[in-house]
């Protein structure tokens, strides 16, 4: 079988997490409109008769190092080159950024096999571009294929999935064949709660609140979950509860329906929310919140 590691790789909101969480059929990555919602290295594992493709979904490349968060962001991004066997590199639409340069560099210094899957073609009238694009690319760089996907309908998925199996070695199965990922569902109870926060908030306020969960417990029949919600400021915080604590109540209806969906049992969840001042521009602070693994 072949068997290894993809790395997933693109500028922030390209559709990194979609692309993955539709090549495993099933929701492992959190999403949303908003760039740098992945914060975290997420490791999403498909069986198939061919074999098993683990892949590795990343935050986005960026050049803004200006806090500490965003240093992590960037660590965790480019240690996921090291240790993959094959490269898939996510652009969005038929013109190449100012911060592609730099994963040009990159990819050069990885030496890896490395596709070009060029996201959201569904909007691209004339496919005559696709060709163009895709020949000025290839003088560019060796990418072994090229490919034009829609993440979110699923075009081409399937010939980017035989490619990316094609570039594996043979191995035997690095993970058992049922396993979907090696994050442990408190986690991913996280980054559900993370999600909502994302999703119902304004532009500025996800990237100044991060969630961590105090306690997860198991009983029969139901898993009780109290999460905290950190933010940066007071006035944030008053946000995020809402009049009367209407918004934390969306977020807490919203969260409990997709982490009962996850793990297939009655959840319990209870949010608080709290203030750690510049939790994101502090390395302590990201280690004592988990950002550990950049």
């Amino acid at each position: 079988m072949n068997c290894g590691f993809v790395a997933l790789i693109g500028r922030p909101n390209v559709g990194k997490s979609t692309l993955m969480n539709h090549l495993l059929k099933q929701k492992i990555s959190i999403t949303s409109r908003k760039p740098q919602t992945t914060r975290h290295r997420i490791l999403g594992i498909n069986t198939t008769e061919a074999g098993q493709a683990i892949y590795m979904d990343t935050p986005g490349m960026h050049n803004s190092e200006k806090r500490a968060l965003n240093r992590y962001l960037n660590r965790t991004a480019e240690t996921t080159l090291l240790g993959v066997d094959v490269i898939v590199w996510l652009i969005d639409g038929l013109s190449w950024h100012e911060y592609d340069e730099v994963i040009f560099k990159k990819l050069e210094q990885a030496g890896l096999p490395v596709i070009l899957a060029v996201n959201k073609v569904d909007k691209v009238k004339d496919k005559d571009e696709i060709l163009a694009f895709f020949s000025e690319a290839q003088h560019r760089f060796p990418f072994e294929h090229l490919v034009p996907i829609s993440a979110l309908k699923r075009t081409n998925l399937d010939q980017l999935e035989t490619l990316i199996m094609s570039l594996l070695p043979e191995s035997d199965l690095i993970y058992p064949e049922d396993q979907v990922t090696d994050r442990p569902e408190r986690f991913l109870a996280a980054e559900i709660v993370r999600e909502k926060l994302t999703r119902r908030l304004g532009d500025e306020l996800p990237y100044a609140l991060t969630v961590e969960i105090e306690r997860y417990e198991e009983h029969p029949g139901i898993t009780k979950i109290y999460a905290i919600i950190w933010v940066e400021r007071l006035t944030q915080k008053n946000i995020v509860i809402g009049t009367e604590g209407e918004m934390l109540k969306k977020v807490g209806t919203d969260a409990r329906f997709d982490i009962e969906k996850l793990i297939a049992k009655k959840v319990y969840l209870q949010l608080w929310v709290k203030v750690k001042k510049g939790w994101s521009d502090s390395e302590r602070a990201l280690q004592s919140l988990g950002f550990n693994d950049g």
